[in-house]
C-alpha cells in the first residue's frame, strides 16, 4: 500500500474487485445448482437452506484460494527473460539435430556397421 498513490487506479494484482466478482459468480452458480439438484425435482419444494450454505461455502473457499494465489505470486527477475541461458542455440546443445562435430571414436558415419 505504500507504493500506491492516492489518485491512481489499482492494478489487477492489488485490486479487490476482480477476486470478489469471480467468487460471487461461482457462489451464484453453486446456489442455483444446489437449489435445482438438492430439491429433487420441480414437484418438491426448493431447498433454499442448502443453496445458501453451498453459495457461502463456494464464495469463501474461492476467495481464500485466490488470496493465497495472489500472495504467492512473485514476478521473475529481469535477467531471466533476456536470453542469457546456457544453451543459446539448440544446434550446439546436442539435443535434436546432428552434432556440431563428429566424435573421434565414431568413425565414418556412412560406413556399414556390423550387426552381429
Amino acid at each position: 500500500m505504500a507504493q500506491q498513490k492516492s489518485r491512481e487506479p489499482r492494478n489487477m494484482r492489488t485490486s479487490v474487485k476482480g477476486p470478489l466478482m469471480f467468487s460471487a459468480f461461482w457462489a451464484v452458480v453453486a446456489f442455483v445448482a444446489t437449489l435445482i439438484f438438492a430439491s429433487g425435482g420441480t414437484a418438491k419444494t426448493p431447498r433454499f437452506d442448502l443453496a445458501f450454505i453451498a453459495a457461502g461455502i463456494a464464495f469463501i473457499v474461492i476467495l481464500v484460494v485466490l488470496a493465497m494465489l495472489s500472495m504467492g505470486h512473485k514476478p521473475n527477475a529481469e535477467h531471466l527473460g533476456k536470453g542469457s541461458g546456457v544453451n543459446l542455440s539448440s544446434r550446439n546443445s546436442g539435443h535434436g539435430g546432428p552434432p556440431a562435430r563428429p566424435r573421434p571414436d565414431a568413425g565414418d558415419p556412412d560406413a556399414p556397421r556390423d550387426r552381429t
